[in-house]
This record gives C-alpha cells, structure tokens and sequence, in this order.
C-alpha cells in the first residue's frame, strides 16, 4: 500500500511511498531536492520546493567524491600511506598479476580484499573473460593451493566435500577428501547445481571446515571461494537462495576489457603457449598462506573510528527503510564493509580506515543483500544506482 505517486517539483521525478513516509519530508533521489510528501488521501499534487540543505559536511581531504562510489582502483587503493609490510605484499601481488591477467581492476582488487578479510567473491560475467586465469594466475603468484569445480545439474554434495570410502585391505570406510579442501577454489557457474549441492558450501563458506558422517574435518588457512555465474543464459540455472548470497562478501561485476585492454589480450596470449608453463617461467611466487595468514591478523588492528562506524551502521539501516528496495542489508553487510574498510587501509599503509575506504566497496558489498521492489524492477531501475543515490544522502562523517 502506497500513498500513490507525486511529481518532484524540480525535476519531475515521480516518487511512490510507503504509508509511513506520510507528512514527512524525503530527499528526491534523482535531484537531491528536500520535498514535502503529501498526506494520506490528499489527490497527488506538486509540493513546493524547499531550500535544499546540505546532505554532507564542507568538503575536507578525507570525504570521498560521489563519483568514487564503487569504483574499485589498484591505482586508487596504493598510493597513499607508510611503506608497511602489507602494502609492499599488496604492490608486489598486483604486479606479478599484471604480467599475465591484463586489466579488471575491479576484480583483482575485489578478491584481494575479500582474501586479505577473510571473505568471499561471487563474480557475475559472460564466458570467456579470463577468471580461470586469474584465479589459477592468483594461487601461483601467493603460493596456494588452486581447485576447481565445475557445477551441474547432477553434482552432489559429496562430489563437493568428499565422502568416505570402503578400503577392502583394512575392512574399514577411509575419508578421502573432495576438491573443497584447497585455499583457493574456482567454483564455476554456481548456479547450475541444485540447492542440495549448494547447502554443502554453506558450513564451509562460513566456518571452514567440512562435517561428514558427524566428523568434522577443518580447511587449513587462508581459504577463498570465487564463485562464477553467467547473468544472460538462464535456461537451467537455479538461483542462489538469500542465505547463500549473503555468505559472500562481495558481488563483482565483470565487464569486457577496454579496447586497448583487449588488444593487448590479443597480443599477450594469441601464441597458444601452455598456461603451466607460463605460470612457471613468468610469474614469481611473492608470498606464502602463512604470510597471507599474518597480514591477516594485522588487518584486524586497523583503526575504526567511531564516527565511521556509526556511517556504516547509518548506510546498511537505511537499505531497509528505502522505498525502493524490498529488503535491506543484514548486519553481516556492516561487518563486511568494516573489515573491507580496514584491508584496503591496510593495502594503502594506513593504520586508520576513511570514509573512501568504505565507499569503495560499498556497492560490491551491499548489491547482492538487497532486493527492489516489483514497481522499481518494472520501470527498469538498477540496482547499482538506487544505492548510489541512497549513500550520497549519508552524511559524511568529520574525521
């Protein structure tokens, strides 16, 4: 139920709100005007224009620009700051990548973060854009373990974490461990197993360790899932229930490469080399998991000041009050942009986290934990934009 819809005054924007919203004031998302919601009953007239009042504090160094909302850049994220031990790690992780994986700042970066927070990545993207890749470019480069699953119709849960086998020498059922137990695993078109096959990751996303027969059996550390799905083939595809999507900490969105990008794609790896060999011959291995593991433990001393706390807390409450979303974030979204916040603080040297730390990854954070609502979904609106809107009427908070 809705009071019905009413014009923006200034830009003609027309707005649908709940009952609630009723004789209260709203920003118009689209021009940022303060305007007067009409109460219950009263047929949809043009309110009048209120002096718009300023939505953040005076610009200072440290207040992110609207236009940096979700933009994810190495260039950005490393070049402020000590010269600490993990931004060295950082540079040096990057900069082998780059040898061979050309481009996808977004994704690169994202899955550091994730890595570097004790995370997860689901990657949304057409075939053929290189995520094998870069995954199998990612565990050589920091010396993990690389396994892949490809997911169909009939994998079973046990195809996922192993099952125990009958030795016949020792008459006794043997664990022999599925392909889970990596550090770093490919989990290739997700969405073509059924939800039995994706309960099994549940435990393991979340916990790190597999249960069978009523044993446990633990993942050794650092442990990342890369999910992939494809956005345009849905014909036999099962969608990912909420309770799964939530387990990542972030959704990527993976677009084609720049011209130029693409060029050197071409030039870089039209000669048909062996891709072992050139993981082997061309790349260096700059870390280690016990490494990984460390600057992990680091990650979590970044400083997060209370103000900044209270602005993510402020953003992830208000995707549920928006009208245009269905459901909001779960507190797991501010947990996630907090400690995405203090990695990429820690990749750029800082010992303290910013608001450009958490606008940075908002949109990839909070994207997939939020549904819009039928009337949103009709007229076409994005999901992307709708939260760019909402956290540009956050105020920024003085650090």
């Amino acid at each position: 139920m809705s009071i019905g819809t009413f014009n923006c005054p200034v830009c003609s924007q027309p707005l649908t709100l709940p009952p609630s919203f009723t004789g209260t004031q709203v920003q118009c998302p689209q021009c940022q005007n303060i305007i007067n919601v009409p109460g219950q009953g009263v047929p949809p007239i043009t309110p009048q224009p209120i002096t718009p009042q300023p939505i953040s504090p005076q610009p200072m160094a440290n207040t992110p620009l609207a236009g940096s909302i979700g933009k994810m850049s190495l260039a950005q994220s490393a070049d402020t700051g000590a010269d600490t031990l993990t931004r060295q790690l950082f540079t040096k992780i990057t900069t082998e990548v780059a040898k061979v994986f050309v481009g996808q700042e977004e994704l690169v970066l994202g899955t550091l973060v994730s890595l570097f927070s004790n995370g997860h990545v689901l990657i949304e993207s057409v075939p053929g854009l290189g995520k094998t890749l870069f995954v199998r470019t990612l565990g050589h480069v920091l010396g993990c373990e690389f396994g892949r699953i490809q997911f169909t119709a009939d994998l079973m849960p046990s195809d996922i974490t192993g099952a125990p086998i009958f030795n016949v020498k020792t008459q006794e059922f043997t664990f022999h461990p599925g392909p889970v137990f990596t550090q770093l695993l490919l989990a290739d078109e997700i969405n073509r197993s059924p939800a039995k096959t994706h309960a099994a990751l549940l435990e393991i996303m979340q916990e790190h360790r597999v249960t069978v027969d009523g044993e446990s059996y633990q993942l050794d550390p650092p442990f990342l899932v890369i999910a992939t799905q494809n956005p345009v083939e849905q014909e036999g595809t099962y969608n990912l229930p909420e309770a799964q999507l939530d387990r990542f900490m972030m959704k990527l969105i993976v677009n084609y490469p720049t011209e130029q990008q693409e060029a050197d794609i071409l030039k870089q790896h039209s000669q048909q080399k062996n891709l072992g060999e050139i993981l082997t011959n061309e790349l260096q291995t700059v870390s280690s998991p016990a490494e990984i593991n460390e600057a992990i433990k680091a990650n979590a001393d970044v400083r997060i000041d209370d103000a900044l706390a209270d602005y993510i807390n402020k953003i992830v409450r208000l995707t549920r009050q928006w009208p245009q979303l269905y459901m909001g974030a779960s507190p797991r979204a501010g947990l996630a942009l907090m400690q995405g916040a203090r990695t990429l603080a820690a990749f750029q040297g800082r010992d303290y986290a910013i608001p450009d730390d958490v606008v940075q990854i908002a949109l990839p954070i909070l994207r997939h934990r939020v549904m819009l609502t039928a009337e949103s979904e009709v007229e076409g609106q994005e999901v992307d934009q709708i939260l760019t809107d909402l956290i540009r009427t956050v105020n920024v908070p003085r650090l």
